[in-house]
Parts: structure tokens; C-alpha cells; sequence
């Protein structure tokens, strides 16, 4: 393939009302509900990166639906979401996910999601009155295999296939030429053709998933691959928000989860549904013997379970003073379980405990057959992950945004339409939207439903707004093409292609970053630890990077898209650790730690931390936003 045969791709220009980019859980959401409200006149378009019926956080599939209320009320959810991310939320946002979330639940199942019922009402829909099974207060057991191509199924009707664009990678949000701080389109390319997209819209939902890979994973060589979110989310709701001038909250949070060692698998159900304990590598409760440790750090409700952040401090403790490794008492569990069961009903529990992971883990699956681990009569370790950013699991980082205008919430909390972000006409939802968490599936969806309405109502009080886009057409084509010139211009001057002083590949790229954020803004080489001067160091390492970022190199569509996915991660990873240089406390122990400010400091940093970056200049303005409860909490040590 020439140069010219692949830099020069046609031109496909598309204008349209409401774009939605991104195909997962938020983007189906606010497909299927923008078509509800919209007229015929009203153009709808949806562009994927992928192929919806395997996009997204859910691609694999799940095994329980994390967020269904049932009998807690909104208020209730308002309190446990706060609680698990130190206290640190906005009511608003969290109580209008929890006040629509069941009715998101009861289309899934009425699209043909098969969710477990108790046997009393076992075949009664939950919407006349059926009874889940629940393996926690908040969660519902599904066979979720299948999720995600039911609730695209229902997103591509809505739509019409001739309105969906998968397989095109969007790489930029561009501005009005004519209005200021407003949002015109986006531009990306396709992964099958040489086509370059450009696409005029009114407003836009911004949909892209969270971030993976920033830092170093503990999976290595063949591994690689192998993480806890899925590997295709790469930041780009949060460097295409921030590229654009969109204000970012929290974004110095993020979530490291513990699952199993090595195959990622998660273990909800196995503490929830399977009633297992972890211990340290001598058989002790960890928790428990650590108990007193975590009251240091307890602004969460009292009648809460412990934040995520304080079981993984727990559990670093144990392991950092060499009482590892952590381990889940599988054996034990199912010892139990089995005491009031019956061999068929033990049997169908045993493969219930494999299903877990097939359903939403087949590589936790074949960890476990290659290991010869049964889990009825092998315990097996856990292990802390490298960290992930995003606003939808537990995790609060993501884009400020307008909440609902019925919650009596602050002025500077609803200055615009629902879900929309500081830029005129730019929304977002689902791991986007900061200063919130626990959505999880279901309340990905439901947001992108309040995104999906909001659009609507904005784009009929905007009827006359005409896109223009600020930059020109050959111009964009150029600055996203350049990675191919660089390769065609350079690649015969060494004898090993990949080995260049002219550029580098995204792989390469890739493991700089890696390697900058792990060691300097808290990844595992330091246990989660950094201060003050390694993040100074490490933001000196990122900007270096970006500065070769303008050398990456594309040999072929491929190499393009990760080019461009690795140059959001960059974005990302500034924004992040921006933010952590910015708030001096160690607000969430167990994800990082400020060694140099090791406590938590409700005094002076129980607030929001927001930060913008000029789309012309590229400062950054860093800034604290007021905190306020709209829903009482009750704080204190839940011990």
C-alpha cells in the first residue's frame, strides 16, 4: 500500500441533528430513548468505533446487574454511592439515575434478558411484581451472556442500520467557527476503508467508555492483553471532552479493583452470592484484624459496608508487611453452602460458580482450567489491578455536567440541560459523567436515556443553529493522517521498520506512558504511592511524550487507531494526574496515596476538583467546586 493510496482517503461528510459516539451501555441507552421523543424531522446518528453487539464495558457479557433498587429508595442509593467514594459526590446526578434505573431494568428483561427469579415467582416479570434473586443489596442475577446484542438489538431498531456507522474511529470534537464554546461535529476515520468522516451535528453525545491501559498492567509479554475493563476503552470521552474545552471533575480518581490473580476475573459474586471469605496467606481475616486501621478514614454512612478503596487498604497492609498472598476461600464457601444442599443442588452450584466467569470472564475461565483449580477444592489468590479511570463502576472521575432542575440542587449544579457538559450542545453519560459512580451497567443506560431526552429538547430550542466547523476540512484530514505520512516518509531509512529515530510506534508510545504513570503517579511499582515531586517529574516525562506524540507512526488502519487511542490515553493520563497534584490529601487510600499528604483533610479538600484546558492555548486552569449533601448522610465509623 502507497502513501498516497492510504493518506488520501475520500472525504464523507454528514450532517445530521443529534450524534451519538460510542456504541456501549450509554450510547444504546440514549439511541433508544432519542427516538422515543424525536420526530421524523429530527436526524438521528450513531457512530462505533466497533460493532454495537459486542461494544462496550458489557461486550462479554455479565452475570448480574449491578444497580436495581426495588425496594431501597433513590435516597437510599444517594447514600451507599457516597459512602463507597468518601463522601465526595453530587446527590443530583446519583438520585436521577436511581429514580429511572428500575424502569431500564424492567426493557431489558421485556427485550428478552433472562433474570433470576425466586421460586415463588418464578416466570412474573419484575414490572408485575416479580421477586430477583439478589446476590447483594443492589445487585440481581441475570444470564448475561447474551446482554449486550440484546440491548444493541433494541438500540439498532430504534435507529435504523442506515443511520449506524461502525468500524469509524472518531479522534476529534470539533468547535462552531461562529459561536463560542459550542459544539459543530467530530471527525475519525474508518477501520475497513480509506474513508475520513466528518460530521456536522447540533448536539453530541460523547460516549467513549473510560480509560485502560494507562498504566503499566500486571499482565506482561502474552498477557498484555489481559485487564480488568476492556482494553478498547481508551480515554477518549474524557481527551476529546478535554480537547474541546469541556470542564473535568474528580478526574483524580480512580478505581483498583481486586480480582482474581492474573485471568482479571471479578469477585462479586463470589463475596455476594457464594457467601466467600478472603483471608491473608495465613488464613486470617484481614479485615477484621485491621479494622481499627480504617477508622482513620471513615466519612461513609454507618450503616454502609467498608468504601472499596478501605478493603484494598486493608489488604495492601497485609501484603506490604509480607502476610500475603490474599486469597479467596472458594473451598470453604461451597463447604457451606453444601452443608443445605442436596448433590444435585451442590453440583448445579459448582457450575454456576465456572458460569460466573463465562458469562463475563472466559479468560478467568481458562486461567482456572490451566491451573488444574477447582474452585470447590483450591482456594485462589487475589490481587489488587493496575488502575482504571472512570465514572460509572466504583469510580467517580469523568465531565462536569448539568444535573435535573427538579432537586433543589446548587446554581452552578443545572446551568444548562440535563447531562449536558460546559460546552454549548456537547453531552455525556455513562463512565463521562464525574461526580457520580455505581451506575454499572443498567445506570450507564438509564443515563444515556436523560442524555438521550435532554439532546432532544436542546436540538427543538435550536432548530436554527447551523454548523460550522472552526478548522478546515484538509487541514483536520491532515493533522489526523500524519502518523501514515511519517511511516511512508521514513520507514526505508532503517533496515528494521519498527526501529526508526524519525518515529515511534503506538507500542512503543504505549509502554513510555505506561511506564511514566506506574512510577510516578501511583501505579503498582509503588504500591499506589507518589508525592508532590514524582508527579512533577512525571508530568515533566508527559509532556516530553506529548511533544513525540507528533512522531507516532500508522502503517496501515490498524496501527492508525491505536495511534490515535494511545494519544487519548496521554490526555487522560495528564487530566489525572493533574488532579492528583492538585488535591493535597490522600482522599481514597487503597487506590493512592499523597505520601506527602497523608491523611484525609475534610477541612479544606471535601470538595469537588474541576479543571478545564483552553482548546486554543492548551493551560490548564485548576479549581475547587463547593460540595454539598442534598440527601442527609450519616457519618461516622461503620465498625
Amino acid at each position: 500500500m502507497s502513501a498516497g493510496t492510504f493518506g488520501n482517503p475520500d472525504i464523507v461528510e454528514v450532517d445530521t441533528d443529534i450524534l451519538i459516539i460510542g456504541g456501549g451501555m450509554a450510547a444504546c441507552g440514549a439511541a433508544f430513548e432519542v427516538r422515543r421523543w424525536a420526530g421524523d424531522d429530527v436526524k438521528i446518528t450513531l457512530v462505533d468505533k466497533a460493532s454495537m453487539e459486542r461494544s462496550g464495558a458489557v461486550a462479554q457479557g455479565l452475570s448480574a446487574i449491578n444497580t436495581y433498587l426495588g425496594d431501597n429508595s433513590p435516597e437510599d442509593y444517594c447514600r451507599m454511592v457516597s459512602a463507597d467514594l468518601m463522601g465526595i459526590t453530587r446527590d443530583d446526578l446519583v438520585f436521577d439515575v436511581g429514580r429511572h434505573v428500575d424502569d431500564t431494568v424492567h426493557l431489558f428483561e421485556e427485550w428478552g434478558l433472562p433474570i433470576w427469579k425466586d421460586k415463588e415467582t418464578e416466570g412474573v416479570p419484575l414490572s408485575e411484581g416479580g421477586k430477583p434473586v439478589r446476590s447483594g443489596r443492589w445487585q440481581i442475577m441475570i444470564n448475561g451472556e447474551s446482554y449486550k446484542p440484546i440491548v444493541a438489538e433494541a438500540a439498532k431498531n430504534a435507529l435504523g442500520m442506515e443511520n449506524i456507522y461502525e468500524r469509524v474511529f472518531i479522534v476529534k470534537l470539533l468547535l462552531d467557527e461562529n459561536e463560542d464554546n459550542r459544539i459543530a461535529g467530530a471527525v475519525g476515520f474508518s477501520l475497513r476503508e480509506h474513508k475520513l468522516y466528518i460530521f456536522r451535528a447540533n448536539a453530541i453525545l460523547n460516549v467513549c467508555g473510560g480509560a485502560v491501559n494507562v498504566f503499566r498492567p500486571r499482565s506482561l509479554g502474552e498477557g498484555m492483553g489481559r485487564a480488568w475493563y476492556p482494553v478498547w476503552n481508551a480515554g477518549s470521552t474524557y481527551a476529546m471532552a478535554a480537547e474541546a474545552g469541556a470542564e473535568l471533575t474528580m478526574m483524580e480518581n480512580r478505581f483498583v479493583p481486586a480480582r482474581f490473580k492474573d485471568g482479571y476475573g471479578p469477585v462479586g459474586a463470589w463475596f455476594l452470592l457464594f457467601k466467600s471469605k478472603a483471608t491473608n496467606g495465613f488464613g486470617e481475616n484481614y479485615m477484621a484484624k485491621n479494622a481499627d486501621m480504617l477508622k482513620d478514614f471513615a466519612p461513609y454512612d454507618t450503616a454502609a459496608t467498608v468504601p472499596t478503596c478501605l478493603r484494598n487498604h486493608a489488604m495492601l497492609k497485609e501484603l506490604k508487611e509480607g502476610r500475603g498472598p490474599i486469597m479467596m476461600d472458594t473451598p470453604t464457601a461451597m463447604a457451606n453452602l453444601a452443608e443445605t444442599m442436596t448433590p444435585e443442588e451442590v453440583k448445579h452450584l459448582e457450575a454456576e460458580a465456572w458460569e460466573d466467569f463465562l458469562d463475563m470472564c472466559v479468560g478467568q475461565a481458562g486461567v482456572w482450567a490451566g491451573m488444574n483449580v477447582r474452585p470447590e477444592e483450591t482456594p485462589s489468590e487475589l490481587m489488587p489491578t493496575e488502575p482504571y479511570l472512570l465514572g460509572s463502576h466504583s469510580g467517580c472521575c469523568g465531565i462536569w455536567v448539568s444535573g435535573p432542575e427538579d432537586v433543589n440542587s446548587p446554581d452552578e449544579w443545572r446551568w444548562g440541560y440535563n447531562r449536558m457538559t460546559t460546552v454549548k450542545g456537547l453531552f455525556t453519560a455513562g463512565d463521562g459523567v464525574g461526580a457520580s459512580g455505581h451506575k454499572f451497567s443498567s445506570g450507564s443506560h438509564t443515563e444515556g436515556r436523560i442524555a438521550g431526552k435532554s439532546m432532544v429538547r436542546f436540538v427543538r430550542d435550536h432548530g436554527g443553529f447551523t454548523p460550522a466547523l472552526k478548522r478546515d476540512i484538509s487541514e483536520i484530514a491532515e493533522d489526523i493522517y500524519k502518523p501514515v505520512r511519517n511511516y511512508f516518509a521514513h520507514k526505508d531509512k532503517t533496515t528494521a521498520e519498527d526501529v526508526n529515530p524519525h518515529y515511534i510506534t503506538p507500542k512503543m508510545f504505549q509502554m513510555r506512558l505506561q511506564k511514566y504513570m506506574d512510577e510516578y503517579v501511583a501505579g503498582i511499582a509503588t504500591y499506589y504511592n507518589t508525592n508532590a515531586k514524582l508527579l512533577e517529574i512525571g508530568l515533566h516525562h508527559l509532556e516530553m511524550l506529548k511533544e513525540d506524540s507528533a512522531n507516532l507512526r500508522a502503517k496501515d488502519q490498524h496501527e492508525l487507531l491505536r495511534a490515535w487511542e494511545n494519544y487519548h490515553r496521554l490526555r487522560t493520563a495528564e487530566a489525572h494526574l493533574r488532579h492528583i497534584l492538585f488535591r493535597e490529601e490522600t482522599r481514597y487510600p487503597g487506590f493512592f496515596y499523597r505520601a506527602d499528604f497523608p491523611e484525609l483533610d475534610d477541612e479544606n479538600w471535601k470538595v469537588f476538583v474541576n479543571s478545564r484546558m483552553d482548546p486554543d492555548t492548551g493551560e490548564w486552569t485548576m479549581m475547587k467546586k463547593t460540595h454539598v449533601d442534598l440527601v442527609e448522610k450519616h457519618y461516622g465509623n461503620a465498625h
